[in-house]
């Protein structure tokens, strides 16, 4: 029900206790969503003239709505105002990103994967903010620093959005790094991609021996796929892929690192991320 006409002001707005009533939650929590997210009355008024509009509240009931079904106030906030960032607009995020604002660059990704989810978000946002990262730093500027703000704040984000598939079937799906490959990110991505649709997946992460391979393979006890990630050619290892063919399990292999390598017959490459989704699921 809207906010009676009485509980308006002279001055054509309302006071943060009305909405606060209105809205079922503290007004210490409006005056720090205002502070912290500018949502509501402009900070540079003076306390009496800080009224709320229809506008600010409509806001609010959107962000309160995202904050109930598992977004952070954060992200809340930067969705109920519009995308955070429009599909395929890097500049606010490289903004962010390139001044080490850590918060503002994951309410971006968090607020795009909600939107987009995490396909677009990937092609569309995060490969051509790492691109241009790149970019400048062929260009002779320091931006090493950036690039790991960026990829610790997109798994972050997408740890928030994308938790693990809990089911009951026991996952037969294993992510894992070669052995000394460190690029963890794609792998993270496509977990998150995968959650998406339902499936699990164990994640293994980076710098997978062949043993811990063997291993891991030896405790499922169903055929299992195995995603083997290499991000260059000298972690490329094909003996993994032998031993995780020795294990019974169906093979795929991403990354560039396989580009130049000719693998064995069992191994199925995979060149996109779309394309992944669609082979695993």
């Amino acid at each position: 029900m809207p906010i009676s006409p009485t509980a308006a002001t002279d001055e054509g707005g309302y006071t943060v206790r009305t909405v606060a009533e209105r809205l079922g939650i503290p007004t210490a929590t409006l005056r720090s969503w205002n502070r912290r997210y500018d949502i509501g009355p402009r900070q540079d008024r003076p306390g009496r003239h800080r009224l709320y509009t229809d506008g600010d509240i409509d806001v609010l009931g959107r962000m309160l709505e995202l904050i109930r079904d598992g977004a952070t106030p954060a992200a809340a906030a930067a969705t109920a105002r519009g995308p955070a960032v429009a599909l395929g607009d890097i500049d606010p995020l490289l903004t962010a990103a390139f001044a080490l604002d850590g918060p503002a660059v994951y309410a971006m990704l968090e607020a795009h994967l909600r939107t987009f989810g995490v396909t677009e978000s990937w092609n569309r946002l995060c490969r051509p903010a790492f691109a241009a990262i790149v970019a400048r730093q062929l260009g002779g500027e320091g931006c090493v620093d950036v690039e790991h703000l960026l990829s610790w704040c997109i798994v972050a984000a997408l740890h928030r959005v994308v938790s693990p598939v809990l089911s009951r079937e026991p996952a037969t799906l294993v992510l894992a790094c070669t052995s000394g490959e460190t690029h963890s990110l794609p792998l993270e991505v496509l977990r998150a991609a995968l959650a998406e649709r339902g499936v699990a997946a164990h994640m293994l992460g980076s710098d997978v021996p062949a043993t811990a391979l063997r291993d891991t393979l030896g405790r499922i006890l169903v055929p299992a796929k195995v995603v083997l990630w290499s991000q260059q050619e000298s972690t490329a290892l094909t003996s993994a892929v032998r031993t995780c063919v020795e294990g019974g399990a169906r093979v795929y292999v991403g990354g560039p690192g396989w580009d130049n390598l000719i693998l064995p017959d069992d191994a199925i490459r995979i060149a996109t991320l779309a394309e992944a989704v669609e082979q695993l699921a």
